[in-house]
């Protein structure tokens, strides 16, 4: 076969792998991934079920990745044969529409949601109509899997965008995704969708006994995806029990977050939604709801100096510290990290960075005859009017 396999690299970068990170995690040499991607040779069929493992497709579909861009019509040509007859709608077409989904997925760390929104709404749409015409079942579990990709983004983009006030659409399109990832068969998707429920309960309704039962149960689901969902469902009930003030239950929550992510392996299908900084910026966080200041801003300050995934997880974290040092009663110092928060939000509008830097900035009020004090509060209400 000969041609570039353009789906496969395309595949390989939107899940954020080098060549040779690839060629490490399939335990094979970078030059053989480069003879994949280059058509000029086929894996051979031990490597097939690792590939699908890394790339995260079913076995089946590892034939669609590795078909050569020269033998494909263009991706608008099918997709519009597709849309206009969706029983016609191939393999191809359908890990078209996936490849589109993570990549918007992707995008959602470091751009506002608004700019998003309505891509990443077409795409939803052409997903649930592909998917409920799909001519046989490889296609569907193809289109069910992009459902509940898309339907999660979709649930995190409309409460985002909402600056987290719409609380029932974004739960509605966790319930679809739920739905979506059980007809997979794809339990990580699943509790994935579970845990974005319950972010609603813990910071949107404030309903924090539903938001930790939604949290134990993305645990219990995360079991068997691994050690990913599982972890990030602990760190989740730790800070629902911090938000109750229980400091022992979230002190054991977070020391079995800690003991499950040190066991985080490369192969871990969720391994894409977690960073270093995810730790800090949760146990930083329970610590502030427990009243323990100096100790969250230990934490958030370490949390402050790691790698983060985006923009918008930057924000939260410097927001937080903030805080902290508030509550502490050292305004002036706080207006350091709050206002690098706000040049993220600038950039990005997130919905969790934007309401902890006003509670930041509320909190700022004895203070507002300061001349660092009114220059945070300018900024605010820039923020505000735009």
């Amino acid at each position: 076969m000969s041609g570039r396999r353009q789906r496969l690299i395309q595949r390989r970068k939107t899940l954020g792998f080098s060549q040779e990170e690839l060629a490490h995690a399939l335990g094979v040499e970078r030059s053989t991934v480069v003879r994949w991607e280059s058509g000029e040779r086929e894996p051979r069929p031990w490597h097939r079920p690792k590939l699908a493992a890394v790339l995260r497709v079913s076995l089946e579909d590892v034939d669609a990745y590795l078909a050569c861009q020269a033998d494909e019509r263009p991706e608008a040509e099918r997709l519009a044969r597709a849309l206009a007859e969706p029983a016609a709608v191939d393999l191809v077409t359908a890990a078209h529409r996936a490849e589109r989904v993570q990549h918007l997925t992707a995008e959602y760390d470091s751009s506002p949601s608004t700019s998003l929104i309505a891509d990443a709404g077409r795409c939803h749409s052409q997903v649930a109509l592909l998917r409920a015409s799909a001519p046989n079942r490889r296609i569907r579990r193809e289109l069910c899997t992009s459902a509940a990709e898309s339907a999660t983004l979709m649930g995190r983009l409309v409460w985002d965008a909402s600056q987290r006030r719409d609380h029932a659409v974004p739960v509605r399109y966790f319930d679809q995704a739920i739905d979506a990832a059980r007809e997979a068969g794809d339990p990580m998707l699943e509790a994935h969708a579970q845990l974005r429920k319950g972010f609603v309960a813990l910071y949107g309704t404030k309903n924090v006994r539903e938001g930790l039962r939604l949290c134990e149960e993305t645990v219990t689901a995360g079991r068997s995806p691994g050690n990913v969902l599982t972890g990030l469902g602990l760190l989740h009930v730790g800070e629902a029990y911090a938000m109750l003030g229980e400091r022992r239950d979230c002190e054991k929550a977070l020391g079995a977050a800690e003991d499950t992510l040190a066991r985080l392996g490369r192969d871990d299908e969720a391994r894409h939604l977690f960073s270093p900084s995810q730790f800090g910026r949760l146990a930083g966080s329970c610590y502030l709801f427990l009243g323990l200041n100096d100790k969250a801003e230990r934490i958030l300050a370490a949390s402050a100096r790691q790698p983060v995934r985006g923009k918008k997880s930057q924000a939260i974290v410097l927001g937080n510290l903030a805080l902290a040092r508030l509550r502490q009663g050292r305004a002036e110092e706080a207006c350091g990290p709050l206002h690098e928060a706000i040049d993220l939000i600038e950039a990005t509008r997130g919905g969790g960075g934007f309401n902890i830097a006003f509670t930041a900035g509320r909190e700022l009020s004895p203070w507002r005859h300061e001349r660092w004090a009114q220059e945070v509060g300018d900024r605010l209400f820039c923020l505000m009017a735009a």
